[in-house]
Parts: structure tokens; sequence; C-alpha cells
């Protein structure tokens, strides 16, 4: 923990990681307006005292709709990503353990999952399901999962060879309490690091889709569709792109640098 607390830039992606958090669980308290609420007499509103992010085409205030957002694009990349990491794990662990044709098929699998472009799977998916949060952490996580397969079945490659596993299955432990209580905690590093870094992605990802309509539906918040919002405008209401837009920079941003902390730690 040390190596994390030296690394500045870690540390202020974490504080910003952090303050998002407290956005997203605090938000009715941080947030002095309703962010549903229209207002046809705040249409447009540039940044000010009254509303300091300024307001959309419906008189909602900008900064109440980022905080409630947070809510959304925090949840959808952290449950997708943990929908991700349970099924690499599953499979890796199974992969790497078993060998032989168990791990030809599941690689095999896995590389053709890794043949299709991520971004466009999701899309031809959201397109043939009802757009929804819970179809979107799903969507997200079941097509994500391929490179922690991959990490885990490295790992465990090398560790089932070590002493302590076959002093295991000479006391009689199975192969399920092998994996699950020797191997898999011992492979968990790069996983925790993928994982990270993963969380930011599927942020971005949720932020395009519903950049693109099929995402987060209105007037749910979102980053993705405040941006969408503003983009009829945004040679007028500048503040409309440019306040959600930096908030997803800095938020993915903040994953990436605590990903190459956590690898440098690790």
């Amino acid at each position: 923990m040390n190596n994390l607390f030296k690394n500045k830039m870690a540390i202020a992606a974490l504080a910003f990681i952090i303050i998002i958090l407290l956005f997203a669980v605090f938000a009715p308290i941080i947030a002095r307006y309703d962010p549903s609420a229209i207002d046809t007499n705040s249409i447009l509103t540039a940044p000010s005292g009254v509303h300091i992010f300024g307001t959309d085409t419906l008189g909602r205030d900008i900064f109440a709709r980022i905080v409630y957002g947070s809510r959304i694009s925090l949840s959808i990349g952290i449950i997708a990503v943990g929908i991700a990491v349970i099924i690499g794990i599953f499979f890796g662990s199974i992969a790497g353990y078993y060998g032989g044709r168990i791990d030809s098929v599941i690689m095999r699998f896995v590389d053709i999952m890794l043949c299709f472009p991520t971004f466009f799977l999701i899309l031809a998916v959201i397109a043939i399901l009802e757009p929804s949060i819970f179809n979107i952490m799903v969507v997200i996580g079941a097509t994500s999962w391929m490179g922690t397969a991959r990490l885990i079945r490295a790992e465990i490659l090398t560790l089932k060879e070590r002493d302590f596993v076959a002093a295991s299955r000479i006391m009689g432990a199975s192969d399920a309490w092998i994996i699950a209580r020797h191997l898999i905690p011992n492979a968990i590093g790069p996983v925790l690091v993928s994982a990270t870094l993963g969380i930011g992605g599927a942020i971005l990802i949720e932020s395009a889709l519903s950049f693109l309509g099929i995402g987060v539906q209105p007037p749910t918040p979102s980053w993705g569709n405040i941006l969408m919002d503003g983009k009829s405008t945004l040679g007028v209401a500048w503040w409309l792109t440019i306040f959600p837009g930096l908030f997803i920079l800095f938020t993915v941003l903040a994953y990436n640098l605590l990903s190459e902390a956590l690898r440098d730690i690790l």
C-alpha cells in the first residue's frame, strides 16, 4: 500500500472516484433540484450561482442530472464488470485446471467471442432486446469476460503445478475445493487490475449507448443521455456537453490510473 500512497496520480484518481461515489450515495442531499423537474422559465440558462452547471432545453438542472446520473453510470460499470469477472473466472479456472480437450473447447470459444467487435456486438444485442438498465448491465458483462478468462487460465496453469495443490490432492480435496479455495484466491491479483480498468470501459460503453439513444432511456439521467440532449444545442449551450463529457473523461481516466497503480502493487 505504501507504493499507492507514493503515487500522486493514483491518489488523485482514487480521490476523484471517492467523490463520484459520494455523489451517487448522497445524490438527494448534494443536488439542490429534482433532476427531472421541468422549469419553462429557466430553459437553457447558462451556468450561474442558481444553476452552477446551467440548465437544458426543458429547464432541468444539469448539475442535479449529473449527480443522479453518477448512480446509473457507476452502477452499470460496477455490476457489468462483476458479471464479466464471475463468468471469466468460471470458464478460465475450468480451462486452466483441467486442460486438454476442455481447455481447447473453452479457449476456442473465447477466440470466437474475441473475433466480434465488442461494441457492435453489444449494439446488435441491445437492438434486439428492450433498452433498459438491467439489459445494459447484463449485455456489457456477458460480452466482456474473455480477457478475465484468459488471465485466470494463465495464472492457474502455473499455480496448479505448485506443491500446495499436490498436497491438497493427497489429502483428498475435491477439484472444486482446490479451485475455489487455493487456485482462484492466488490468481485473483491480475483480475482485480483488469476489473478496475473494465469499470471505466463499461462506463464509456454505457455512455456511448445512451448517447446513441439505445442505452438508458429518458427521463432517467445518465451521463450519456445528458450528452445526447446537448447535441442539438452545441452551438448555443456548450454546458450541456462540456460538463457531462468532463465527468465521463475524468472518471474513466481515474479508473485507468488506479488500475495502473494496482498493477504495480500486486
